[in-house]
């Protein structure tokens, strides 16, 4: 059953692209079940009522190996309506876009954006386009925009990226299910030694007491890590693995990058938020992330209980209600953000397929069969899949 979701390939440097498979599994189609709390329906950052996502893949000759990723917090004017949120870096070695306004006042006023590294730029004028568009009177706008750095795959150099990537990502942004792997902002991407991207998981929250149920999603666009490092459910994989290797081919020498976009619809305020994010990092550290001196670790997290309007109609704004620090919610939402990011990593290392790109350059995909087996005789996975 395992064969079935191995790509077709030849030998090393004769992958065909894209590598044809039956589809490859994410986390629980192979009997993992990381963490205790429950995921949501999708399992992924969608879970999250009105959020969407949208990918452009940009896959051209034998050099261009990239693409953008959008996410929209809520299906209204997200200028007019701003979404509330924080972020956290863990380790700032990163070109973002727009996250000193973003921490200045708690609002995020644009969709999020994710892209390589040198297209930062033009990514964020291609969203001052789509919202000076619907906004004719307005002068001033704070993009976001996140990275990673995809040179090992893509040629970045080129910065092949345009606006109409960027909008036709925004505008394709969709509720359902995510993609996962090789797209969007994923194509070139690598994580711990093997062929990264893309990935997502979600987990609920509830307390019987009170009745009310929240859930959070995480997306993950996984760059980093070293091979020796991964870590899958608590088992040292990746040491099993490159056991006897000479040092695997890596992206870059710094360790690669990550950025974590993090949704919830519990109502948080930004302080809070952040809190939220701090954690996630707890769930890149359970897949063996050390943060890189060289990597660039950014995590948003947003909520979608409640909005910011940007034309106030009275100097004080409408009050509403706020999850309380001491409640075990938060506790659980904490666990949440943690569990949902442990198993996005997962996700993306898992569905990603080998790709060939730039000079020739091959990041393989992680292997399963060889995963499986580990993780069976550490007794993480369930013997009968």
């Amino acid at each position: 059953m395992l064969r079935s979701w191995l790509p077709s390939v030849g030998v090393r440097g004769m992958v065909r692209w894209p590598a044809v498979t039956t589809g490859r599994p994410r986390a629980r189609d192979i009997g993992l079940r990381p963490g205790r709390l429950p995921p949501g329906a999708l399992n992924g950052l969608t879970d999250v009522a009105g959020v969407r996502v949208g990918h452009v893949s940009l896959v051209e000759g034998q050099d261009i190996r990239t693409g953008v990723t959008a996410i929209l917090t809520h299906g209204g004017d997200p200028f007019a309506e701003k979404t509330i949120a924080a972020a956290f870096v863990l380790n700032g070695y990163g070109k973002t876009c727009g996250l000193a306004q973003l921490a200045e006042l708690g609002v995020l006023e644009t969709p999020i954006v994710l892209t390589n590294t040198l297209s930062v730029p033009r990514a964020a004028d291609a969203v001052l386009d789509w919202t000076l568009a619907h906004h004719p009177d307005v002068y001033s706008v704070n993009p976001v925009v996140g990275e990673c750095n995809d040179a090992f795959l893509n040629d970045i150099r080129g910065r092949h990226i345009r606006a109409e990537h960027v909008l036709q990502a925004i505008d394709g942004a969709t509720s359902d299910a995510l993609e996962e792997g090789v797209v969007g902002a994923g194509v070139g991407m690598s994580c711990y030694g093997y062929k990264g991207g893309i990935g997502s998981a979600s987990r609920r929250v509830a307390d019987k007491a009170s009745g009310l149920e929240f859930v959070v999603g995480g997306l993950v666009l996984a760059n980093f890590g070293r091979r020796e490092e991964l870590v899958v459910d608590g088992v040292r994989v990746g040491e099993a693995l490159s056991s006897g290797e000479r040092s695997v081919q890596r992206a870059a020498a710094g360790g690669g990058s990550v950025m974590v976009v993090l949704g919830t619809d519990a109502p948080l305020d930004a302080r809070q938020l952040g809190r939220v994010a701090r954690r996630a990092a707890l769930g890149l550290a359970r897949t063996g992330s050390i943060a890189h001196n060289g990597s660039g670790d950014f995590i948003l997290a947003f909520t979608t209980a409640g909005r910011t309007p940007h034309q106030a109609t009275s100097p004080l704004l409408d009050p509403r209600a706020l999850l309380a620090d001491a409640h075990s919610l938060m506790d659980g939402l904490f666990q949440a953000a943690v569990e949902s990011v442990e198993e996005a990593v997962l996700n993306a290392l898992l569905r990603a397929e080998t790709v060939v790109g730039r000079d020739g350059h091959v990041r393989e995909a992680l292997p399963i069969e060889p995963v499986v087996e580990r993780l069976r005789q550490a007794g993480r996975i369930d013997t009968r899949v």
